[in-house]
Formats: structure tokens, sequence, C-alpha cells
């Protein structure tokens, strides 16, 4: 059950159409679906405004296309899978209509929402070897219903390449900056942007960079105030954040 469903379930019950038992045996059956090898989480757009994704990597195409009838069913209208490897997106598609993005490993079962963010999510990338965890980030972020603007090969060692987008940097809400060797992009990013800005180290460099060890240091070491840092290679993390940020609302809580 995803947020829009349960208003609907809540406004039958106010308009009287729905009777208050009827909502409450709902309500009951709705937590999560049983599948034995995973309890595929119905309940999660309640409590958390944004739906179960799955994560593909070490899931068979079966459990996979099981969860994703299990959330279907219950009325998830789309899914994201992460960390989907070719084959098995192939798959998962006999059996599931899937768009499959190879570049980044994500899968999206359902179309792309609608925008409903308050401003624009900026995803800057340092280099082309970093846009596959870029592209993670952006789509998650689309899926999650924002709109996303991509600024591609914009690392510091050509700077100009960056400021020549400065007004989508000033324009942005929050800003995913992603790059690996010794991460420089979102302290200077942040330095140019009141918006707030999630660091993406990335597993790219070579070798005294340690799998993006080094990045990831230096992001957490950033002198730029207000850059959060998410794992490295994680685009999903940076693009869910992202759009958690984005669709904050003064008195949401």
């Amino acid at each position: 059950m995803e947020l829009h469903d349960l208003e609907l379930l809540l406004n039958g019950v106010a308009q009287g159409s729905v009777a208050p038992h009827e909502a409450l045996r709902h309500l009951r059956s709705e937590p999560f679906t049983d599948l034995g090898y995973a309890k595929a989480d119905n309940h999660r757009g309640i409590r958390q405004g944004v739906a179960e994704v799955i994560y593909g990597e070490g899931k068979s195409a079966t459990q996979i296309i099981g969860i994703c009838r299990a959330l279907a069913d219950a009325g998830q209208e789309r899914i994201l899978i992460t960390r989907l490897a070719k084959a098995l997106a192939q798959a998962v598609g006999e059996e599931v209509a899937l768009d499959y993005y190879e570049l980044c490993r994500i899968g999206i079962v359902g179309e792309m929402p609608e925008p409903t963010g308050n401003g624009n999510i900026v995803v800057a990338a340092a280099g082309t070897s970093d846009l596959s965890v870029a592209e993670e980030a952006a789509l998650t972020a689309q899926v999650l219903g924002n709109r996303v603007v991509r600024l591609y090969d914009v690392g510091v060692s050509g700077i100009h390449r960056l400021l020549a987008f400065t007004d989508d940097i000033l324009d942005a809400s929050v800003i995913v900056a992603v790059a690996g060797m010794e991460g420089a992009l979102p302290s200077v990013v942040a330095g140019l942007t009141n918006a707030p800005v999630i660091a993406v180290p990335t597993s790219v460099g070579y070798g005294s960079s340690f799998g993006g060890l080094a990045a990831l240091l230096a992001m957490l070491n950033s002198c730029a105030s207000g850059v959060s840092v998410v794992n490295i290679d994680n685009g999903f993390g940076a693009g869910y954040q992202a759009s958690l940020i984005n669709h904050a609302k003064l008195g949401d809580r």
C-alpha cells in the first residue's frame, strides 16, 4: 500500500463508503507478504513515504519476480530494482514488464512518476568513469518523483567545465556530487551554493585511491560546509537522500 491508497481508504471511512471494520481488516492484512525467501514490505510507503526497493545482487530471477509480483499485488505502482545484472534483468523481463538501464544496472517496473519535489536535484559527476554511480543516483531520484539535472564530466581537472553550469548549481534544491580519484568535486560544488551537497565517493582511481577509500576520507574531511557523505559507489543512497530533502515541507513532523 502506498500513501495515496491509505488516504483513499481513510477518506472512504470518513465519507461512510467504507466501514471502519473493513478498513481495519485491510490494514491488518497489508503489512507484508511472506514468500518464504523474502517478506515483501507492503507498508514501507506508508511508514517512510517511499515504497520498498529491491536490491538485485545475490537474488535469483525467480526470487526477484516473486517479490515484484507480491509488491504489485499489494498496490505498489512502480518498483525500483538496483544492482541488477544484465543477464538477470533479461530473465526477469521475460515474466515482468521491466525497463532496464545497463550502465547503472537498474530495473524499473512501472511508469516514471511526474515530479513532485520542491525543485531540481543536480547530479554532478567528476568524470566519465563515474557515470554508472551517477546514473544510479539520478534514476533513483527520478523514480522517486524528482526533476533531475545531469552535469557529467565536470571534474576539477578542468574546473571551467563545472563553472559553465553555475546557474544550474545555484538553482538546485540539493546536489549529488560524484567523484573518485581525490574526491575534490563535492568541496568545490559546496563552495558555490547554499544547497545541501551529498558527496558520493566512487571506486575509480589508481592504486593509492584504495578502491575509493581516499575519496571517501577526503569527502568526510571536506572544508566546505553543508557536505554529507554516503558510502563508496552508493548512488542509490545519495539519490534517495536527495529525494527526501527535495520533498521536505515545513510542518511535516
